[in-house]
């Protein structure tokens, strides 16, 4: 099936603004997410999508590859050299069939479960009508096999709890671990799943680079995680315990009486671990006081409050 137009996976136009891109994405990353859609096959992979369009767009330099090359720049493999060498060379006149005059490198075909299906031989197929025609070889030795790189979306629960994942190569099912910890860029290496070695070579090597998911409910920074906590008004004025969820489980958390809006509380540990060991980081319940719907009985309920401020609380505010 021909992979779509990633623009139109997010729905927005192929000259949008960044901003246009991040708020299409989180709105609908919000609406499809697992948490929100749980056992929705459909939703899953709605989301997959929308996570992969987001990740190449929201990338500048990912997005201009995209835009002059097309799905072929998504490919594991894709050889940004020799693309620029391609686009030097169609400068100066040349034509798809005729020789190129660089080595396009050698490629195995690796099939990632998740990630996608990437054949390494058609990578520049289709851009340069023939590949690697004209290539000096020297005699038959054995030669290793490329080493491969593919991206791995994990969910911060994953990373922050560890998980295992199948992912099929070729014809293989594997079972990957996917550590406590892992966070964007951390690569988890396959030995010997990467492209076939020639001449009774060994195979080479994939490595999964992990980008971690945003999640709709949580934000992150380092190992700490920030949760929007909405609390009544007579919860904030009073003090209560609420129940909270974490990737732990839930856990109640004391609200101090007198309690504003904005306050941060700490629950020490909840948060990302550190995948070299360090201490865990903490997850922050970040107070929203919500009011009742309005009413004229809420009104008249609030009215004696205004009487109790003994400073203006804009005060502070200035530009």
């Amino acid at each position: 099936m021909p992979q779509r137009d990633l623009y139109d996976v997010l729905g927005v136009s192929r000259g949008a603004a960044n901003d246009d891109i991040r708020k299409a994405y989180r709105k609908l990353a919000k609406k499809f997410h697992p948490d929100m859609n749980p056992g929705d096959k459909k939703a899953e992979e709605k989301f997959k999508e929308i996570t992969a369009a987001h990740e190449v767009l929201s990338d500048e330099k990912k997005r201009k590859l995209y835009d002059e090359f097309g799905p072929d720049a998504l490919r594991t493999g894709f050889d940004e050299k020799a693309a620029d060498q391609y686009r030097q060379w169609r400068q100066h006149g040349g034509r798809p069939g005729q020789e190129v005059p660089f080595d396009l490198g050698d490629f195995e075909t690796v099939n990632v479960g998740g990630v996608g299906n990437y054949d390494f031989g058609s990578i520049f197929g289709d851009l340069f009508g023939g590949g690697g025609r004209g290539r000096r070889r020297g005699p038959p030795q054995p030669r290793p096999g490329p080493d491969a790189e593919a991206e791995l979306l994990v969910d911060l629960r994953d990373a922050a709890l560890g998980a295992e994942r199948d992912l099929r190569i070729d014809a293989k099912t594997l079972r990957v671990k996917i550590p406590a910890g892992v966070t964007d860029g951390s690569r988890i290496r396959l030995t010997g799943q990467g492209g076939d070695g020639s001449n009774g070579g060994p195979s080479g090597d994939l490595y999964l680079v992990v980008r971690l998911r945003e999640h709709p409910g949580v934000r992150r920074e380092g190992h700490d995680l920030y949760l929007d906590l909405p609390l009544t008004v007579p919860e904030a004025a009073t003090g209560a315990e609420v129940v909270i969820p974490t990737f732990d489980g839930q856990v109640q958390l004391k609200i101090p009486s007198g309690t504003q809006s904005g306050r941060q509380l700490r629950l020490r540990g909840k948060g990302l671990p550190d995948l070299k060991g360090g201490p865990r980081g903490d997850l922050y319940a970040v107070v929203k006081i919500v009011l009742p719907e309005d009413s004229d009985a809420l009104r008249e309920a609030v009215k004696p409050l205004q009487d109790l401020y003994k400073s203006d609380p804009r005060a502070g505010i200035s530009l």
